[in-house]
């Protein structure tokens, strides 16, 4: 057994291994992939990428646990629960430096992660609320009927680089509440803060085999979609993957929760407050370096507003401050995931200045001093933007902002829906009209008014529409709750000692 080790000594070269009954676990694959710390560009470590028989290993621990886990009583699931949040919050800062670390982003966005994250743990704690369900009393003669809502079995967690904390969060806590044993399978980019997540599990008192965390890529996904004891799975990532993931897990006849890719536009109304709605455009658009994907990439400027928003849009980018996540300044924006996206973004922007948008900020050829090696990439703006255009129409994942001009709002309204995308949406207005109008015909599966990312608290759910979502239910929340359960209906007769003899009719209702 390798015992865990932080990203964030220097000193140490690390082989990230696998998670497997409550122990770092080395398995039979000797597939490797290098991690990076995207501020340096230097290699930090190695990760392990699990084979089918690590699967197997995998799916077998989880399936010894959840036969003890589904008989634990939901008084000590919330107790557990309750440990394992305070030892979250207690270790945020360590959270937030190996994301930091593997990541890129900044210490302060990787805080901000935590504690979203931490919400829906919070949520979970609540269980015994959340499994309440109808009881019905003398249904017929001294017939009571009830539903239950019992654990699906084991069921496993594909997760993206860009919330290596909070995305994960917001299956697990929801699954291993409801009685599911849970297999994690994060991104290779930035593998090392799962360990962390599964120690304090360990710590909080969960059995093993309840979560276990396998390590891998592409040959991992599918040997989990094709295993039968595999009873479900959730995914966030690019929407190719999780039109896949759904495709290839629901004819294997499993539950499936695929959260895709987005293109989130925020329309600018001529009444708007434009000093609030460029502050919200710069945040929304390039926190986490443009790597979310609620990311407000497109900004619907209605009528003249635009001739008033990009400016203050590009003076707020002039004052922006990109460098290391872990650096001790107060940095607003860090690196990007990898060289390759970084070239990609990179593309894009060229792109869009050969297809004619107007360049008002070219975020290239940034360098960040101790740090040439490091995959940073400026802030991009781009005006006068139709919706022809590549940088228009694909999801770039990077700080690339895209100005497009309608003369009324209704044209504002018709380029969002025609988009294939439906993940989220935001107007900026003071007209309560137009701002009801809008959340009631907008195609996107969460608005906000006034608000730029409206990412769900833990008591809704988090999701999408069209082409931002495969499956029926979103993620987190009552919809958390229905996706990691199934329904039981119960109906009971227990005859009165006064009740006998034989009766072939329908039991009658007197």
């Amino acid at each position: 057994m390798r015992e865990w080790v932080s990203v964030c000594d220097a000193d140490a070269m690390n082989l990230i291994d696998h998670w497997i009954d409550g122990a770092t676990t080395p398995l039979a694959s000797t597939r490797r992939s290098d991690v990076f710390n995207p501020a340096s560009g230097q290699v930090t470590g190695a990760v392990a990428l699990a084979e089918p028989a690590d699967v197997n290993t995998a799916v077998a621990s989880a399936c010894r646990g959840y036969e003890t886990w589904r008989d634990t009583s939901l008084t000590k699931r919330s107790q557990i629960l309750f440990a394992y949040r305070q030892l979250v919050e207690a270790h945020k800062l360590e959270l937030a430096e190996l994301v930091s670390a593997e990541h890129g982003k900044v210490r302060a966005d990787a805080l901000g992660e935590v504690g979203r994250g931490l919400e829906v743990v919070e949520f979970a704690c609540g269980i015994g609320t959340l499994l309440q369900t109808p009881f019905n009393e003398d249904v017929s003669s001294s017939v009571d009927t009830w539903t239950v809502r019992q654990p699906v079995g084991v069921v496993a967690g594909i997760t993206p680089f860009n919330f290596p904390v909070m995305v994960p969060m917001w299956m697990y806590p929801v699954a291993i509440a409801c009685g599911n044993a849970f297999i994690l399978k994060p991104s290779e980019k930035d593998p090392s803060v799962s360990l962390l997540m599964a120690r304090l599990w360990t710590e909080a008192g969960l059995p093993e085999g309840v979560f276990n965390v396998l390590q891998g890529d592409a040959v991992t996904v599918n040997a989990l979609i094709d295993h039968p004891d595999v009873a479900a799975l959730s995914f966030v990532g690019s929407t190719p993957i999780a039109r896949h993931i759904h495709t290839a897990a629901s004819a294997a006849g499993k539950r499936v929760q695929a959260l895709g890719g987005a293109k989130n536009h925020m329309v600018v109304l001529p009444d708007a407050d434009v000093g609030q709605a460029a502050d919200a455009a710069v945040s929304a658009g390039y926190g986490s370096a443009g790597e979310r994907c609620m990311a407000i990439s497109v900004v619907v400027a209605v009528g003249d507003v635009g001739d008033r928003l990009v400016p203050e849009i590009a003076n707020r980018i002039d004052d922006l401050k990109v460098g290391p996540g872990l650096s001790d300044d107060d940095m607003d924006m860090g690196a990007l995931i990898s060289r390759d996206h970084r070239d990609r973004v990179s593309g894009y922007i060229e792109l869009g200045a050969v297809e004619g948008a107007t360049v008002v900020a070219d975020g290239r050829g940034l360098t960040i001093d101790g740090h040439e090696d490091g995959f940073f990439l400026g802030a991009t703006l781009f005006d006068h933007v139709t919706t022809e255009m590549k940088i228009y129409e694909d999801e770039i994942f990077g700080p690339v902002l895209c100005v497009v001009r309608t003369e009324t709002y209704d044209e504002a309204l018709a380029l969002i829906n025609d988009s294939p995308f439906g993940n989220g949406t935001a107007i900026f207005t003071n007209d309560g009209g137009a701002a009801r109008h809008f959340r009631r015909n907008v195609e996107a599966g969460m608005v906000g008014v006034n608000v730029p990312i409206p990412v769900p608290m833990s008591f809704h759910s988090f999701g999408g529409w069209n082409d931002s979502l495969f499956g029926d239910t979103h993620a987190y929340g009552a919809e958390g709750v229905k996706f990691y359960t199934r329904n039981k209906v119960i109906t009971e007769r227990w005859p009165s000692p006064h009740d006998r003899g034989v009766d072939l009719g329908f039991p009658s209702n007197s």
